[in-house]
């Protein structure tokens, strides 16, 4: 690391922390020729390779923007789709390559997106897996549907005891539960 100081070649790391959100890593140097500190930022860095052959950096902003048209009237908010960009940014980095092609990039944003938001999946995967007629559309909500329903026995299988009754619902405890 040059100094910027005095270009010299060399630094020591005299303080390193991570970032908040931790995608960098803080660096605090100093020169051991004319001893000023300075700091730097240091981040790993992920591109998309695009169908075209182009690479470009990695863009949160690009993964809000397009789900946000997916998104157009439907109650998420700004919270949610930076919450959701960071989900996917967090799935591409784990997969530990430094590129990543833009159909991935599609892939692991359907994930995080279905549990956000049903109707914006299905309006995000009907562009970016090419809905041709209403069959891929009935697909993919007969499976929205099963993945529902499948989530629904779960958790009355395993939690609903756990679950306090709501003030519209008889209190009467369950059979096994009176027996305490």
């Amino acid at each position: 690391m040059h100094c910027p100081f005095c270009r010299h070649e060399d630094s020591r790391v005299v303080d390193s922390r991570t970032s908040d959100d931790g995608t960098a890593i803080r660096r605090r140097r100093q020169c051991p020729a004319c001893q000023r500190r300075f700091t730097t930022i240091e981040t790993a860095s992920l591109s998309v390779v695009k169908r075209s052959g182009a690479t470009e950096p990695f863009s949160r902003d690009k993964i809000v923007s397009g789900v946000r048209k997916a998104c157009q009237g439907r109650p998420v908010s700004a919270d949610d789709l930076a919450l959701l960009a960071q989900k996917v940014e967090e799935t591409l980095r784990s997969t530990g390559s430094p590129e990543i092609d833009a159909y991935e990039v599609g892939l692991a944003i359907l994930g995080p997106l279905r549990e956000l938001d049903e109707v914006a999946y299905l309006r995000f995967a009907s562009v970016y897996q090419a809905f041709d007629s209403l069959e891929d559309f009935e697909s993919a909500i007969t499976s929205l549907r099963a993945e529902r329903d499948e989530r629904a026995a779960r958790s009355a299988a395993s939690g609903s005891a756990d679950v306090a009754p709501r003030p519209d619902e008889d209190a009467a405890p369950a059979p096994d539960q009176a027996r305490g």
